[in-house]
């Protein structure tokens, strides 16, 4: 029987930096998110992630953002080879993308990576995004679905959950969420014309995880209030859209997100209906924030509700794609 506790841990996913994500798998920690310095060698990865199965209760998610291009994260084993960014590779045509998807989804299969963190369907509308450029597809949200498409077959068919992101478009941005709140301040047929058709798509064709951004949106909230916590926001991907899967946000340790507190921030998302959340490190202050959540769900029955759910949709999700088993 799986507790309180041991199912809000399966909210999570931790980076290693920290060392806790060892003690927090033996709570049932949902996931591991690995990044470059994670991965030095082939022969070092590998024992990384048997190490990380071995103390595991139920069979965590094994995540990476590998994108290609500026966000790949396995470029200490590839000896100078470099996949390139979503923007060209698409430009190179559709079979190039697949090709080079192909490539990307065996190699984070043979080291037993189960979760990657694209495709990134944001449609790149500001020639001046500091943080997403050539990490679109396109600034056509109609190219965008075609790639997606491809992209997103080609994980499942290795074998490799796609997530896309970032919810609902960063495209628009004008500012890098890892150090501030970026405002998009368009109207909701705007956002849908350009931004939110994407994901409409993804999730038409069956997306299981997406992931929400730290961003405000003027056309979910009027307040200062990111996405990731924002109530209008998931009601609109719940139900405007019909997303029956796993909402995960970007890095709770983002500035476009961590000045509304540690913990009350995790505290909103959740009451907005956010399924998971993924921090970079695994150190004390991480892990105190888990810890202060659980004993205010103890007393708190709609908190308690909130985790439940969750829970159940991370666990059908890994028994629907394989990734299923506990000890």
């Amino acid at each position: 029987m799986t507790d309180l506790k041991e199912k809000l841990y399966q909210m999570f996913i931790l980076g290693t930096e920290g060392g806790n994500y060892k003690t927090a798998l033996q709570n049932n920690l949902g996931g591991i998110i690995f990044f470059t310095k994670d991965i030095q060698s082939p022969e070092q990865f590998k024992h990384l992630i048997d190490d990380i199965k071995s103390k595991a209760r139920t069979a965590p998610f094994l995540s990476i953002d590998q994108e290609g291009g500026r966000v790949e994260r396995t470029e200490n084993i590839h000896n100078g080879k470099k996949y390139l960014s979503a923007k060209f590779a698409y430009e190179k045509g559709l079979v190039f993308l697949e090709n080079q998807t192909e490539q990307i989804a065996q190699e984070l299969k043979n080291y037993g990576i189960n979760l990657n963190f694209a495709p990134c369907i944001d449609t790149n509308t500001n020639p001046n995004n500091p943080i997403i450029g050539e990490r679109a597809f396109s600034s056509s949200p109609d190219e965008v679905v075609e790639a997606e498409k491809i992209v997103t077959k080609t994980y499942l068919k290795n074998g490799v959950l796609p997530c896309v992101k970032h919810f609902p478009g960063h495209g628009d941005a004008n500012a890098d969420s890892h150090l501030t709140l970026p405002e998009i301040n368009l109207p909701l047929e705007v956002m849908e014309k350009y931004h939110i058709k994407p994901f409409k798509s993804a999730i038409e064709n069956g997306i299981d995880m997406v992931m929400i951004a730290h961003l405000h949106c003027t056309c979910f909230e009027k307040e200062k209030i990111p996405t990731s916590l924002s109530k209008n926001a998931v009601n609109y991907l719940r139900h405007n859209l019909n997303f029956k899967g796993v909402i995960i946000s970007d890095d709770m340790i983002m500035k476009g997100v961590s000045e509304f507190g540690e913990v009350q921030a995790c505290l909103m998302a959740i009451n907005a209906g956010v399924n998971m959340f993924i921090y970079r490190n695994s150190n004390d202050t991480t892990i105190n924030i888990i810890e202060k959540i659980y004993r205010q769900a103890i007393i708190d029955d709609e908190l308690k509700n909130k985790i439940e759910s969750s829970y159940q949709k991370i666990i059908e999700l890994k028994r629907a794609r394989g990734i299923y088993e506990i000890r």
